[in-house]
This record gives C-alpha cells, sequence and structure tokens, in this order.
C-alpha cells in the first residue's frame, strides 16, 4: 500500500501523523510512504531522517493526497483538504465529527473511508487511541491552567500550589477518566487542593485508591457541580462520551458565581465542551474572558507539545496502520471489531451512531456498508 502523510495546517500544529520509525515498519513490511517536505520539521524530524527511514519526499499536500492509497494524519482535514480526498481513498486520522457538520458533510461528499482514532476501541471499553493524547491533554490542563492563573495573562494572580502561610489554589477536575486522572495527578504534583466530580461511584473508589485522602471524590449532581464550580479557581473540563457531542454541564448561571479572575480548561472543546461558554480557541490566541471567568478552549492542546505527542500517538496507532496497510481496510475493519468501531464514514455513509444522532444524519451500520 501506498501510504501518504501531509504537513498539518491548523494553526500552530506541529505534530507529525508518522514518525520516522513508524515509517522504517511500513517500509520493512513492503509498503511505500510519501512525506510532504517539512512535515516533520516542528519536531525534529527532517526530511533527511524521512528519506533514511525509505520515505519518499514530495513537495506538496496535493501530490500525498493525489498519490496516496490511505492519508495518515493527527488532526481532522480542514476544507481544503477534504477537497482533496477522492472516492475510495481511506483517511486515518482524528476527526471529531460530532460538533463539525460542514467537516460530516465534506467527507460524506469526497466518497472517502474515514477511520477515526478516537472511536477506535479496545478491552473494557477503552479508547487506545485517544487515550496518549488524553493523557498529554490531562497534564497539559494545569500547566496551562497554572499559566492563566497569573494577572498578566487575566487571571486572579493566584499560584496553583500557594506557599507556607498561603492557602493553594482550588482545582476542580470534572471527569474522572483518562484526562481527569492525569490533571489531578499534575494538579495534585503542584499542591494544589483538588477536587474530582464524576458521576461512576466505582471511579470515585479507584481515585480514592489510587490518590489517597489527599483527593476530594465527590459524587456529581447539579447541586454539587454549582457548589464546587463556585469555590474553584481552576476549572478542568474532562468529560467524554466516545464519539457524541460533549454534555453542557456548567451553564453561564454557574459560571456568574465563580470567582473574577478564576480560570476554566475545556478539554472536551474536541467534541463540543462541555461548558455553555466554550468556543474553540488556537495556540495563537488561547484565551477569552466570559462572565470574568479566563477560558482556554485550545482544540488541539497537545500540540504545543507535539514531540511528546506525535511519538506518544504514534506508539498507540502503528499496529492498527499496519493492521490497514497489510490486509487492506476492508479486511482489517472486518477482522478488527475494534478498529471497525473506528469507521464514521464510508463512500457516501455515516457509519457513527453517536455522530448521526449528533448532527441528526441518516446512519448506515458498518458492517453493512463493508458488506461484511
Amino acid at each position: 500500500m501506498l501510504l501518504g502523510v501531509p504537513k498539518e495546517i491548523k494553526t500552530h500544529e506541529y505534530r507529525v501523523g508518522l514518525t520516522t520509525g513508524s515509517v522504517h515498519e511500513l517500509v520493512h513490511h513492503g509498503h511505500q510512504v510519501i512525506v510532504e517536505s517539512t512535515a516533520g520539521d516542528g519536531i525534529g524530524m527532517s526530511d533527511e531522517l524521512y528519506r533514511e527511514a525509505g520515505a519518499e519526499i514530495v513537495t506538496s499536500a496535493a501530490e500525498v493526497f493525489a498519490r496516496a492509497d490511505m492519508v495518515v494524519k493527527v488532526k481532522e482535514p480542514q476544507p481544503r483538504e477534504c477537497a482533496m480526498l477522492r472516492p475510495g481513498q481511506v483517511l486515518f486520522t482524528y476527526l471529531h465529527l460530532a460538533p463539525d457538520p460542514e467537516q460530516t458533510r465534506a467527507l460524506l461528499e469526497s466518497g472517502c473511508i474515514a477511520i477515526a482514532y478516537e472511536t477506535v476501541t479496545g478491552p473494557n471499553n477503552s479508547l487506545p487511541l485517544l487515550s496518549p493524547m488524553s493523557e498529554v491533554a490531562g497534564r497539559m490542563s494545569i500547566q496551562a491552567g497554572a499559566h492563566c492563573l497569573e494577572k498578566e495573562q487575566g487571571g486572579s494572580g493566584v499560584l496553583l500550589g500557594g506557599v507556607p502561610g498561603v492557602e493553594a489554589a482550588r482545582v476542580v477536575v470534572i471527569g474522572g477518566g483518562v484526562v481527569g486522572t492525569n490533571a489531578i495527578r499534575m494538579a495534585m504534583g503542584m499542591e494544589a487542593h483538588v477536587t474530582v466530580l464524576d458521576r461512576s461511584l466505582q471511579r470515585l473508589k479507584e481515585l480514592d485508591f489510587q490518590f489517597g485522602c489527599m483527593l476530594n471524590t465527590v459524587f456529581s449532581t447539579r447541586e454539587a457541580l454549582a457548589r464546587y464550580v463556585a469555590s474553584a479557581d481552576l476549572l478542568v473540563g474532562a468529560v467524554l462520551v466516545p464519539g457524541a457531542a460533549a454534555p453542557k454541564l456548567v451553564d453561564r448561571a454557574m459560571l456568574r458565581t465563580m470567582k473574577p479572575g478564576s480560570v476554566l480548561v475545556d478539554v472536551a472543546i474536541d467534541q463540543g465542551g462541555c461548558f455553555e461558554t466554550s468556543r474553540p480557541t488556537t495556540h495563537a490566541e488561547p484565551t477569552y474572558v466570559e462572565e470574568g471567568v479566563v477560558h482556554y478552549c485550545v482544540a488541539n492542546m497537545p500540540g504545543a507539545v507535539a514531540r511528546t505527542s506525535t511519538i506518544a500517538l504514534n506508539n498507540a496507532t502503528l499496529p492498527f496502520t499496519l493492521n490497514l496497510a497489510n490486509k487492506g481496510y476492508r479486511q482489517a475493519l472486518l477482522d478488527d471489531p475494534h478498529l471497525g468501531n473506528g469507521l464514521n464514514v464510508h463512500e457516501g455513509q455515516l457509519t457513527c451512531q453517536a455522530v448521526a444522532q449528533a448532527l441528526g444524519l441518516e446512519y448506515t451500520p458498518a458492517a453493512r456498508a463493508l458488506g461484511g
């Protein structure tokens, strides 16, 4: 199979779909890889390093899309990239279609086969290709939030961990999954007062066992949310409904109860965000203020630590990429139900039920679309 890697074009996105190590593995298995020139420069992987790994360097994204049987990316295709997709071409990347009707429509019209990292599943309802970036984003949420609390960033001027004689900041994390767990770990490491809210008692028990009495675990109700949102210096939204739009858990009225200069970080923004006032931002302009609260809603947070993120992502995606290339997409999807759950669009058909429900579009089961 001929795999193509275009340079990412989203604002301040420096990650790349395949590392040189992944290219080497694919070439070893008899596949060809073409990489757009300078695609890996942002993470220190030069064109020469890609050539040494066995890739062919091409001068434009147009050539990548024109030649490749499968395009491997990181972020969802932008409009001009969607326009270059062709019928029968495989796209393997993050998609986050539920809050994005325009991209969904463009992918359906292209006739491509779009497989989303974020809906590929694993044992015990895990999300193995979302998890690495969730780990990064969870840790970054505290790093970014602490920076936004600084006065010159519009924050209240609170140091997350305090100092002797001065109370530490209060960090409230909504959601105890992968993002939330990593946010908790970082916030506790910086000696903040940390509370996590979740609807799963089992998950709260696990977090209590993992972090001990220094973590305040609270069952999430509207009343509890309102109380802890009002007290937070830093509020982290870490909720996820796989493939679907994130629920709006915190409304504008709740935000009005927060202290001026408080900060919220919405890690769920890729799926539409879990705060009523959230809207996507970029690394170029990461924040805005509403109701006196600093909002950090960057839709590609892990892109800020692009080298770490790219390597972590490739560690997870490479086995699936090899499977798709070795078997062909149809057989690979039919043989592996977990990978099959990643199929979102197939030759004009929408094959992810959560996306179809979120956008009010017709749903076609993946097995029927594949003819399996």
